[in-house]
């Protein structure tokens, strides 16, 4: 293990991130022991309280379960862990971002963004339509600023999806957002031709406001290809470096 003690505030906090990392990255293998209660107060110098906190936040979490009279078995998070998990996974052991992570929140995109499109083109309320409205007149006075123009679809989508009316989509939503803000800075040129597009988001808009639901899906389709397509191409030339 390469546990080591914790000497800041919010001790359970930390414990967490500590043994789910451990976990993540494969130092405690799925179906070994956790180690028990004060093994773990030892390793990190923190007390019982702490660590059993931080440990039935791993439960939670889908990263252990409890073994009645036998302490709690390390899970295959990639069988029991949820979206919430994706953050972590996000930067591998050396610090690098994991490529294949961004490039499957990218594929996920792909799959949610033209159906919550397409839900919102049916269940959008008179305020979200002119919501998007708004989003679309800020956009296009937006120009050529791909910075801005990024900030401003993420917004965009963020109305699509409240618009949808789909929970599940929402807090998808929500844990690849969470991954996707860690790398924005480096996707905004890479995704740049689909966040240069207001053409098609404005169709998008559009096709929304006139509850037109094949057109909004397959715009919406269109759009989000053009980056995912960029971001493929750019990983395909990374990986032959």
């Amino acid at each position: 293990m390469s546990l080591h003690p914790v000497a800041r505030a919010s001790l359970s906090d930390h414990v967490f991130e500590q043994l789910s990392t451990e976990i993540v990255e494969g130092r405690f293998e799925p179906g070994s022991a956790l180690p028990s209660e004060r093994a773990l107060c030892d390793a990190l110098q923190v007390n019982r309280g702490a660590v059993r906190e931080a440990v039935k936040r791993l439960a939670q979490a889908g990263l252990v379960v409890s073994q009645h009279g036998s302490g709690h078995q390390v899970q295959d998070f990639r069988r029991t862990a949820g979206l919430d998990l994706l953050p972590k996974l996000l930067f591998r052991a050396d610090g690098d971002i994991d490529l294949q992570v961004v490039r499957s929140v990218m594929e996920m995109r792909a799959a949610v963004g033209p159906d919550a499109a397409a839900h919102c083109a049916r269940r959008a309320t008179a305020a979200q339509a002119a919501a998007l409205r708004h989003m679309i007149v800020e956009m296009e006075a937006a120009g050529d600023d791909t910075a801005l123009l990024q900030g401003l679809a993420i917004q965009l989508w963020d109305h699509i999806i409240d618009g949808s009316g789909n929970i599940a989509y929402r807090l998808a939503y929500n844990a690849l957002s969470e991954v996707y803000e860690q790398v924005r800075p480096a996707l905004v040129e890479v995704l740049g031709d689909e966040i240069r597009d207001v053409a098609r988001c404005r169709q998008i808009v559009d096709a929304i406001c006139s509850h037109d639901v094949d057109l909004a899906r397959d715009v919406a389709r269109t759009l989000i290809d053009r980056g995912t397509d960029a971001l493929n191409a750019a990983i395909a030339l990374i990986d032959l470096e």
